[in-house]
């Protein structure tokens, strides 16, 4: 199974692999932008093994990450419960 998580652009190294700095959900990755040349600062992108693989809007990330919050609150122990 392959996963590929959305992050927002903070900065980013215009090098080869054109790294770029990260956020998931505050948590910061240095990944490559390669694969994504029009993605900047601010933009929200889908990640797989390190590479940036497509743009995508706002709301969509924000659906995204609010429904992996939900998966993640739901398989939790506390919430089998009962």
């Amino acid at each position: 199974m392959c996963l590929a998580v959305p992050g927002q652009v903070l900065k980013i190294e215009d090098d080869q692999l054109r790294m770029a700095t990260v956020s998931f959900g505050g948590v910061t990755k240095s990944i490559s932008l390669a694969l994504v040349p029009e993605a900047g600062v601010g933009d929200y992108v889908i990640v797989h093994v390190g590479f940036a693989i497509s743009k995508l809007d706002e709301e969509a990330a924000r659906r995204t990450l609010e429904t992996y919050a939900d998966m993640a609150t739901s398989a939790s122990p506390e919430a089998t419960d009962g």
